[in-house]
């Protein structure tokens, strides 16, 4: 990845190329990983939502965020059948800036199904 300054003390990272995790953007730290250009971070609204993902990095002292970011996720997903609706670190990041939807919370019943559901539909690979 190419990395340049951004405002504030973020670095950004372009280029990322591991399909992990499926995001347009993700911060460690403060440093903000994009399989895009640089250009992609000409939002000042995604770069504010990335800024304040650092500030919670710093809050829990670096590392402990990623296993409670991935609380974070399962719950989320859970409840909604999204990873960042009902994700606490992404709501205090603000989800619009992110460029992520608010969904209603679901039966978690049906979480499960629509996603059995999904992997039964997808294409076998040759």
């Amino acid at each position: 990845a190419k990395v340049t300054r951004g405002p504030r003390g973020l670095f950004f990272a372009n280029g990322y190329r591991l399909g992990f995790p499926v995001a347009g953007a993700f911060t460690i730290g403060n440093v903000v990983l994009s399989k895009h250009d640089v250009s992609y971070f000409d939002s000042e609204l995604l770069v504010k939502h990335e800024e304040r993902h650092s500030w919670q990095y710093f809050c829990l002292l670096g590392l402990p965020m990623l296993p409670l970011y991935v609380v974070g996720v399962v719950a989320s997903w859970l409840l909604t059948g999204c990873p960042a609706s009902r994700n606490p670190f992404e709501r205090l990041a603000s989800l619009q800036d992110g460029g992520y939807a608010e969904r209603p919370v679901q039966p978690i019943n049906r979480t499960v199904t629509q996603a059995f559901s999904a992997l039964r539909s997808r294409p076998k690979a040759p």
